[in-house]
């Protein structure tokens, strides 16, 4: 069994073995919650988790009907984070593992209290609200020695882990430019004055954080583009903009990108565009060739090497990299999508915290890691920092 470097001892049951699902927590994600419903579908999907307590709501009624509904015993119901996080920690069937799908501006606060337990996380993004949070809880992580994974949850299609082999592979040559865009609708209107409990808290900077839509799918664009590229950030120019009247945070984001080696990049991203569900794009270019990676065709992969004309790589073709491969689940030609993405994520965490049990620790893993949460966040410091100076080039501190 490992222990950390403070001598706690990670949460592992004698029993943990491959021959049984992680004992899995949840903290929000309660009735009428989306992304709550998301994470405990991506758990099942592979039989790696068993749902066995939550404290899912700051309202009890609310908390104990949605432990009802999804067979929470009612001892282990909770009322507060806090409680659960003590009472797990000293069952013998204790959870192994807890999902953090609640507002932003509380995943600080119990990932903090579960990780000094030595429980792992599995996060929603963002890890915090503040840089200085999301550094201070990865000290705790790296003392502990836990397992902590942020959902940036398009990193778990299949065609995007294709693209990542394909640039660390050299098949593009040397990265010189990045494009990455990510636009939706929804809140083209004030939508967070009308009973939409989403908006509500998303453009309340107390409970969503200081960025509106920089952090809340730009965040998601600038993970896409780092995951596949491997590229690390030297400094931005950012220009955020409220078009919404009365709205208390940034719904359009542009970016230049200036990462180290001499790439370049472009972020944009807008919440306030007509037409737009949920359209993400990446394009990256090389020396040798270039990708593009579409989420309204995740299946498809386009990849041109100059000179050349354009080839469309399709999940579940032949000569897919391991990574994309372990990764789908359907012959080719039966579409997979967003809850696999999510699924890939938590397979990854169990494989990671049955292997760190067993004592050898995996080699490489594939979902996005604290460290990987708080780089989004140096981006999204630097962001409003270049753009509360009037866009100007500031580097990530």
């Amino acid at each position: 069994m490992p222990s950390s470097r403070s001598g706690l001892h990670v949460r592992a049951s004698a029993e943990m073995r491959e021959d049984r699902p992680l004992r899995l927590g949840m903290v929000g994600g309660g009735l009428g919650a989306f992304i709550g419903a998301v994470h405990r579908s991506a758990a099942r999907l592979d039989n790696r988790f068993d749902l066995v307590a939550g404290a899912l709501s700051d309202k009890p009624d609310e908390a104990q009907e949605s432990a009802r509904m999804l067979r929470i015993a009612p001892d282990r119901a909770y009322m507060t984070f806090e409680e659960m996080a003590e009472v797990e920690s000293g069952r013998a069937d204790g959870i192994d593992v807890v999902s953090i799908v609640t507002p932003n501006h509380l995943h600080f606060a119990i990932g903090k209290a579960f990780a000094e337990k030595g429980i792992h996380v599995i996060c929603d993004k963002p890890l915090a609200v503040s840089l200085e949070q999301g550094r201070t809880l990865a000290r705790i992580v790296d003392k502990v020695g836990i397992v902590f994974c942020v959902t940036h949850n398009y990193t778990g299609y299949p065609m995007v882990r294709e693209a990542r082999a394909l640039v660390a592979a050299g098949e593009l040559g040397s990265i010189r430019s990045v494009r990455v865009s990510y636009s939706q609708q929804w809140l083209t209107d004030a939508l967070e004055q009308t009973d939409n409990r989403q908006a509500k808290w998303r453009q309340d900077p107390a409970l969503g954080g200081p960025a509106g839509c920089i952090g809340d799918i730009g965040s998601h664009a600038y993970s896409l583009a780092a995951f596949v590229t491997g590229l690390e950030l030297e400094s931005v120019c950012a220009e955020l903009t409220t078009f919404v009247s009365g709205r208390r945070v940034d719904d359009h984001a542009q970016v230049m990108l200036r990462y180290e080696g001499g790439a370049r990049g472009l972020l944009w991203a807008s919440q306030v565009a007509p037409g737009e569900d949920q359209n993400l794009e990446l394009a990256v270019y090389g020396k040798f060739g270039g990708l593009v990676w579409r989420h309204e065709a995740p299946d498809r992969l386009t990849v041109t090497r100059y000179g050349d004309r354009p080839q469309i790589l399709t999940r579940g073709g032949p000569g897919m990299s391991e990574s994309a491969a372990r990764a789908s689940r359907l012959p080719a030609g039966l579409p997979e999508g967003y809850f696999e993405c999510f699924a890939n994520l938590y397979s990854d965490v169990s494989e990671t915290i049955i292997a760190q049990i067993g004592g050898a620790p995996l080699s490489t893993t594939h979902f996005p890691s604290i460290e990987d949460g708080v780089k989004v966040l140096e981006f999204i410091d630097a962001s409003l920092r270049s753009s509360h100076a009037g866009a100007t080039w500031t580097r990530p501190t």
